[in-house]
């Protein structure tokens, strides 16, 4: 039992993460990590939301009829962003000023839609908030990474402390969106390298093909989309 609470946890950590293998939330990873800070900043609210609302859909898993499930794991969620967006305009208002409108866009973050209908209505409620707590992890660690990587290489500074800005001339294309295709792709490239050392099936696809909840978005025919919910 101890080992499938374990795996439950590091499977977003590591062999499925959001991010690099199950290759979704994409927009926000490429649109708000051009500090480190601003990773950590949407990795959490992203990890609070994502927690709460598997354990409020595994919760009511028995309870809201099949035909409405998705409105209302939406509706779920929007409360819980709502929260955490007026928490972070309160206390952090130089995170929410950074953050956007990819904070209230967190609703529609397909990661956490992905495990409210693969996971949280699935499993009993502490499986459900160690999935959330092990994805939101995964996800903030390569946000933070990537933020990492493009405001140290683009700016010289890391955590907004100076580290290379004086020793050599900043690369400000890493703060720009081809900066952060640039190393989303590296990221992407070495994960499938150590997939492929391990003997894992890398990363082949983008976008629908590759997004765990393919099978409910009405964009395939009902063949396919059996085969997609019995993956």
């Amino acid at each position: 039992m101890k080992n499938k609470y374990l795996s439950v946890f590091s499977n977003g950590l590591i062999k499925e993460n959001p991010v690099l293998r199950l290759v979704l939330g994409t927009c926000p990873t490429l649109a708000v990590t051009t500090a480190a800070i601003n990773g950590i900043g949407m990795g959490v609210s992203a990890t609070i939301v994502l927690v709460c609302s598997n354990l409020v859909i595994s919760l009511l898993r028995n309870i809201i009829p099949d035909k409405v499930r998705i409105p209302a794991y939406i509706t779920i969620i929007a409360g819980f962003v709502s929260v955490v967006q007026m928490l972070v305009k309160a206390f952090l208002p130089a995170i929410d000023k950074s953050l956007g409108i990819f904070l209230p866009l967190i609703v529609v973050n397909c990661i956490i839609l992905a495990r409210a209908e693969m996971f949280a209505s699935k499993n009993a409620p502490v499986l459900s908030v160690l999935d959330g707590l092990g994805m939101g992890i995964g996800f903030t660690a390569v946000l933070t990474l990537m933020g990492a990587i493009r405001e140290l290489l683009g700016a010289g500074t890391l955590f907004t402390l100076p580290i290379t800005a004086e020793v050599i001339d900043p690369m400000v294309i890493f703060l720009l969106p081809p900066g952060g295709f640039f190393v989303f792709g590296m990221l992407v490239a070495a994960s499938n390298a150590i997939a492929k050392k391990n003997g894992k099936k890398p990363v082949e696809h983008l976008g629908c093909a590759n997004c765990p909840s393919r099978g409910v978005c009405g964009k395939f025919s009902p063949e396919e989309k059996e085969e997609a919910i019995n993956e």
